[in-house]
């Protein structure tokens, strides 16, 4: 029996949001459409001077919802989902399609998404990544924590749906979610200690 307390290794791993551990399938480019609440959320408590770059748009939950907002952005993913521009590969991008960059990465690439948005804008602006609590754990990651430091850690405190291939409804009947999720600020210059806050 490789049981513990109420499952095995796995479930522990699966509740926590560990993909390596999951049961179900993961979508094969990666989509998982993210509830435009959590723009809702990072509006309540962020401003972007300038324009922005949603680099993983999916069908555009979030920057359909930036644009709601009054904001200019640009579009692009690197699969064509009928929503803005198709065929562009973020991590090959040696120029910037927004003042500011603000997405959900694929879960796989979420370290280069993070290191190459931060590469490619000017002092002053801002990247916000909407990704998984537990991605700041990780020898690699510390490295990049400690290069890059983060101005601001806004940890959600009720879980957000980050759909696979966008059926959030498919998701709310199976349950809903269990992995916690936080928006990840830097601010290109900043290097003073990095703020917690929760919201949601």
């Amino acid at each position: 029996m490789n049981k513990d307390w109420i499952g095995n290794q796995r479930s522990v791993f699966g509740t926590m949001g560990a993909s390596n551990h999951s049961k179900k399938e993961r979508q094969c480019n990666d989509y998982y459409a993210t509830d435009p609440k959590a723009i809702d959320l990072l509006l309540e408590n962020e401003e972007f001077d300038g324009t922005i770059w949603e680099c993983a748009c999916g069908q555009g939950h979030m920057a359909e919802r930036l644009k709601q907002n009054g904001y200019s952005v640009n579009a692009t993913d690197l699969v064509y989902r009928g929503y803005g521009e198709g065929d562009i590969d973020f991590l090959l991008c040696d120029y910037t399609l927004g003042d500011n960059i603000i997405t959900n990465p694929p879960y796989k690439y979420v370290q280069a998404f993070c290191e190459k948005a931060y590469s490619l804008i000017e002092n002053g602006k801002k990247v916000a990544m909407f990704m998984k609590l537990l991605h700041l754990e990780g020898k690699a990651r510390k490295k990049m924590w400690l290069e890059m430091p983060l101005k601001t850690l806004y940890v959600s405190s009720s879980r957000i749906l980050c759909a696979k291939n966008g059926n959030f409804q498919e998701m709310r009947d199976s349950g809903g979610s269990a992995t916690a999720y936080a928006w990840y600020i830097w601010e290109k210059g900043y290097k003073g200690e990095t703020i917690i806050k929760w919201i949601n």
